[in-house]
């Protein structure tokens, strides 16, 4: 039953980001800049997450425990502005729906490659035609949404 909650949570948290391009592009508009939209973006999510933080800890962040993670592991901060920009040059154009729906198509062909290989850690998940067959729905799905 736990699975489920967070299932769910992620569906609501999914649900929320679909207005963030939206937003973010309106916030270009204003200020006339992609770029300076998508820094005032992760600039106050950045001051949110530092509230967060400061009420719920923030681990050990220290040069001592940096140093135990790999190099690498910063990538994912960089994913995540190269997202919040994307969205707000690729939205306005596209409409959130096909936005997103090619988000998801890419997230589940990246994610299947990551769970083939066990990847960063995780445990191997096989490739399998059942899975195959769900990624090609979402594939079919983003290409006769994308028609209108």
């Amino acid at each position: 039953m736990q699975v489920v909650f967070y299932m769910l949570a992620a569906a609501v948290v999914g649900s929320m980001i679909s207005i963030q391009p939206p937003l973010n592009a309106i916030l270009a508009r204003g200020i006339g800049s992609a770029y300076g939209a998508t820094a005032i973006s992760i600039g106050i999510a950045f001051l949110c997450i530092l509230i967060f933080v400061s009420f719920m800890g923030g681990g050990e962040i220290n040069t001592s425990t940096l140093s135990t993670v790999p190099w690498w592991v910063i990538f994912a901060g960089i994913v995540g502005a190269i997202f919040v920009g994307a969205g707000v040059v690729i939205a306005p154009v596209t409409g959130a729906l096909v936005f997103f729906v090619c988000i998801v198509a890419g997230q589940l062909i990246g994610s299947t490659i990551i769970d083939h290989l066990g990847a960063f850690g995780l445990a191997v998940r096989e490739v399998s035609a059942g899975r195959l067959a769900g990624i090609a729905l979402v594939i079919i799905g983003a290409v006769m949404v994308g028609r209108g």
